[in-house]
This record gives structure tokens, C-alpha cells and sequence, in this order.
């Protein structure tokens, strides 16, 4: 009885001391001489509450973690959609400054906001009679298109066009020095021009002449993150407005005019059925 008592407890314990010693065995490292401890993993950075709005919900489908640990939401307007990984640094389509494509998107949403400002006026100036009818003119047909346009400038049209195109490649120019050397046009002689044209430091917010109301004082975040939504919705809607050219050979305001008045007959579905016959293009 005492020998199987005694052969119960050692077996019993056997696991046990064969448990302690494996842990023993698990906590020993081995080296090679010479070698150092690694320093420890640093512990993750927790990020800070991303700020969204009412419009957050509809980047959701372009948001990934990935592209949530390089767009942070610093930039105006910054909601983490970034579906192709343009502005990845670490990914293959990081090929792109992000800066550059930040400053460049606000860029190209100014222009939008011009031009469908643009798109738009003459066609509803000429249609109210405040401007001659002959000027108010769909959009498309304003530029110089020689298949289109049979208009009697104060020049001719060829020589008009590269005066223009000279003096928008100067002005291209010198935003992109300022781009790549925030300040720099305040430092080069331009027939007196030098301090109004320095610039605040942030080549996409030069302040100064650009800001002569002197807006954004207090509170320039706000109207920077309006400005980029704005600027968005304008990149689309002339979009939009080419695409309706195409489609249906008229400007904005008449393909509004159209389908408010008959819904069913002028609509998306109707006008791909055009696409080709009534092109201007």
C-alpha cells in the first residue's frame, strides 16, 4: 500500500517538475558571441479620433487600415479614401509626392469652380437677355473650336491663343517655383510685384493679393475644408457637363430646363441613346 501511495505521488509530480523545467528551458537564449539583446518593439502609437462630418459615410468604400495609417485626417478634407494608393509611401503606387497630389487636387478644384462658373453664366445671361443673345452661347461653343466658332474677334483667334497660352505658361511657372520653393517669388524682381507676390509660406494658401478680403483670419481650418468639398463637387459637375455635351449637344442650364419639364423624356437613360448623333464634338 505504502509503495503504491509512494509510486502515485511521483507520478503525479513527474509532469509537474517536467512542466517547470520546459518553462526554465523556454526563457534561455542563445547567442552568438558578441551579439547584443534587441531593443524592445515600441509600443504602438494610438491614434487620435479621426474628425469626420456629415459626408464621411460615403468615402467608407475607399477607406482601408492601410490607407488610414498614411491619410491621418491633417489634410483639409481628408476622410482616408485613397481606393488606388496613390499617396501610399510604402505601396507600389506611391509614386506621387502626396503633397504634391494635396496641392494639386486644391489647384484643379479652383479651376473646376471657375469653369463651371464659366459653363454656366453665358448660357443663363443670354437666355435672360442681359447679355447679347449671339454671346450667350453654350459652353462648348465659346472656346475656339474652328468647326463650331464663326466669331469676329478684335484679333485673330490663332494670335489670341498663343498670347494666351505664353502668358498662362508664365504664371504656371511661377506656381510651380513657389511649389518647390515656398517664398522664393518674393526674392526675384518682378517690376515691383516682388512683396505682393510672396506668399504666406503655404504654396496652396499664398494669402496677400490672392486674399484681398482678408478671409480665413479665424478660422481658416473651416473654410479650407470648404473649399476642398466645394472644389470636388465642381471637378464632377464638369464632368458632368461634358459628358451632357456629348449626349445631348446642349449646355447645363437647357438639359436642366429639359428634364424638369419632362422628366421621362429627358433623362440619363434617354440621352445614352444619343451618344454619336447629336454629339457636337
Amino acid at each position: 500500500m505504502f509503495a503504491r501511495t509512494l509510486n502515485t505521488v511521483t507520478l503525479a509530480s513527474a509532469p509537474a517538475r517536467a512542466t517547470k523545467r520546459c518553462a526554465k528551458r523556454a526563457t534561455v537564449v542563445v547567442r552568438a558571441e558578441g551579439e547584443t539583446e534587441a531593443e524592445a518593439a515600441p509600443a504602438p502609437v494610438k491614434k487620435a479620433a479621426r474628425k469626420t462630418d456629415d459626408l464621411a459615410p460615403l468615402y467608407v468604400l475607399g477607406n482601408s487600415d492601410q490607407s488610414l495609417s498614411y491619410l491621418d485626417g491633417s489634410l483639409p478634407g481628408d476622410y482616408g479614401f485613397d481606393p488606388l494608393g496613390l499617396s501610399d509611401p510604402e505601396g507600389a503606387g506611391g509614386f506621387i509626392n502626396p503633397q504634391w497630389l494635396a496641392y494639386s487636387e486644391v489647384i484643379h478644384g479652383r479651376w473646376a469652380m471657375l469653369g463651371v462658373a464659366g459653363m454656366v453664366a453665358p448660357e443663363v445671361l443670354g437666355g435672360l437677355g442681359i447679355i447679347p443673345q449671339e454671346t450667350g452661347l453654350v459652353w462648348y461653343k465659346a472656346g475656339m473650336i474652328p468647326a463650331q466658332g464663326t466669331y469676329d474677334y478684335w484679333a485673330n483667334p490663332f494670335t489670341i491663343f498663343w498670347i494666351n497660352a505664353a502668358l498662362m505658361n508664365f504664371a504656371e511657372l511661377r506656381r510651380a517655383q513657389d511649389y518647390w520653393n515656398p517664398g522664393s517669388m518674393g526674392k526675384q524682381e518682378l517690376i515691383g510685384w516682388e512683396k505682393m507676390l510672396g506668399g504666406s509660406g503655404e504654396p496652396a494658401y499664398p494669402g496677400g493679393f490672392f486674399n484681398i478680403m482678408g478671409q480665413g483670419k479665424s478660422d481658416m481650418a473651416k473654410m479650407r475644408v470648404k473649399e476642398i468639398k466645394n472644389g470636388r463637387l465642381a471637378m464632377m459637375a464638369c464632368f458632368a457637363c461634358g459628358a451632357q455635351a456629348v449626349m445631348t449637344g446642349e449646355g447645363p442650364v437647357k438639359n436642366l430646363i429639359d428634364h424638369v419639364s419632362d422628366p421621362f423624356g429627358h433623362n440619363l437613360l434617354v440621352n445614352f441613346q444619343n451618344i454619336g448623333g447629336v454629339s457636337p464634338f
